[in-house]
């Protein structure tokens, strides 16, 4: 069996139909999110360029500006009614995922590892990051539990890879990012379970603005 084969075949059943009021809480939650990004640029940027000059303070835009890709993929997907526009809305959200997995590794690689190391290492997580969210965009990844592995596995992954730069860190620096990626982790149980759980996609959204917000402040230990 092909590959594309497997990734589509026997999908998950699909998630509950959120009620208004939970929809109306997670494109909230997502669209006030997007201040996170923008009110740390600047000090990220100050930090990255003290530190890496201009490739640290290209990694920094490059992180903030998929962390707003995905809150604004997220509020529109959720703000919309039901119809075709919400199921496009909803792959380019996945997708966005992806996306922002590699955004968030980027300063870790690209600002924070030296010489070719950190752009080989960036443009490999950025590789499969745009493959997965290739595939969200065509559909062609279907199956939730499946789709919500590989976003696990591409964020720890990430950060494997990107371990020569997280040295340069304190080790305050070192405990926001843990505890970032326990966040995610966490919050992951509620977005597989949030069919059977009600607002549990609200929660969802809490861990990850949660974790963001970790991730963040982590990147200004680069400076």
């Amino acid at each position: 069996m092909s590959l594309r084969i497997a990734l589509a075949s026997r999908p998950a059943a699909p998630p509950r139909v959120q009620t208004r009021g939970e929809e109306i809480a997670n494109a909230a939650s997502h669209a006030l999110a997007c201040a996170l990004p923008v009110l740390a640029w600047p000090l990220l940027s100050e930090a990255a360029r003290r530190q890496s000059g201009t490739l640290g303070v290209l990694s920094v835009a490059v992180f903030c500006l998929t962390m707003v890709l995905q809150f604004v993929a997220s509020a529109v997907f959720h703000a919309l009614p039901p119809g075709r526009a919400k199921l496009w809305a909803r792959s380019v959200d996945h997708a966005a995922i992806y996306v922002f997995i590699a955004g968030s590794s980027t300063p870790f690689t690209l600002g924070a590892m030296p010489g070719t190391a950190g752009v080989a290492t960036c443009l490999l997580v950025w590789s499969l990051a745009l493959w997965g969210a290739s595939l969200k965009l065509r559909r062609r990844l279907t199956n939730r539990r499946l789709s919500t592995g590989l976003y696990v596995l591409l964020g720890w992954g990430a950060l494997l890879a990107a371990w020569p730069g997280l040295q340069l860190l304190d080790s305050s620096a070192l405990l926001w990012l843990a505890a970032g990626g326990a966040a995610y982790l966490v919050g992951t149980a509620f977005f597989v379970f949030d069919s059977s759980l009600r607002f549990g996609h609200f929660v969802w959204h809490l861990f990850v603005m949660a974790g963001s917000g970790c991730h963040l402040c982590a990147a200004l230990g680069l400076g």
